[in-house]
């Protein structure tokens, strides 16, 4: 029985020590149950020091994609084309659509629609970021046919009807620390819902550390807590939601479950 943390920044824990602590936050996770590790990209000129310090981790794999609120710095097409194609990176992304302070709308949504055609063209997975911008998020999923890769809505905290528009294109949801937060009715309305071989978690660690570490910098040992959440929402097995949780990843990532 093990846990696989779907989205995080590992590059970004504690960051005046990283290079040097990689190893303190990888064993704590394994004595947390957490086996497998999806470290996301957020600038590709960033991809090749994330890589570095982490590639001797065979449990941990990449994404490559520049996020949204990051496109002020203007990103090399080539380079993202060519970390796209390394064997250890599995998805695409993070890309997506972040609105809440309206600015960049355009240029957010070509790097989008970009993101989607590689994509497609490489044949893995996309990682997608939506704040503020459900309905455009979805329109641009369904124009692009989405389906043709497949993907990952990460940090999942819309509602239902967002949720089935995502299901109806192949995607998997992904639950973060947001649904340890206080009681939130539309979040566990969606946490039930969801069936669960669609069901991915994640810490999107440094950021959004679940309850109860809400004061401290959140790490993958911390995807336990989410598990124990969806177990308690759904009324389902902890053994269950580790051995679902686990195995959707594997499955979307097309690779042979351990």
């Amino acid at each position: 029985m093990f846990l696989v943390d779907s989205h995080c920044h590992i590059d970004k824990i504690n960051a005046k020590k990283i290079g040097k602590n990689i190893s303190e936050i990888i064993e704590k996770a394994k004595k947390n149950q957490v086996q497998y590790f999806l470290c996301v990209c957020t600038e590709i000129k960033n991809f090749h020091s994330m890589t570095k310090i982490l590639k001797n981790y065979k449990n941990v794999f990449f994404s490559c994609g520049q996020h949204p609120l990051y496109l002020k710095n203007s990103y090399d097409f080539d380079l993202f084309m060519q970390f796209s194609k390394e064997k250890k990176v599995i998805a695409i992304g993070e890309t997506g659509l972040d609105f809440l302070k309206d600015n960049n709308k355009k240029v957010q949504e070509n790097s989008f629609i970009e993101h989607i055609d590689v994509a497609k063209k490489i044949k893995k997975p996309i990682i997608v970021h939506s704040r503020y911008a459900k309905k455009r998020t979805i329109e641009i999923l369904k124009d692009n046919q989405v389906d043709k890769c497949g993907g990952i809505l990460h940090c999942f905290s819309e509602d239902k009807k967002m949720a089935k528009d995502l299901l109806d294109m192949g995607f998997y949801i992904s639950f973060s620390g947001i649904i340890t937060f206080k009681k939130n009715r539309k979040i566990e309305e969606v946490v039930k819902y969801i069936p669960k071989d669609r069901i991915l978690i994640e810490t999107d660690s440094p950021f959004l550390s679940p309850n109860p570490v809400r004061k401290e910098e959140n790490q993958p040992a911390n995807v336990r807590y989410i598990a124990k959440k969806i177990s308690e929402i759904r009324d389902d097995d902890i053994k269950d939601v580790y051995y679902y949780t686990s195995n959707n990843f594997f499955s979307l990532f097309n690779m042979k479950f351990p």
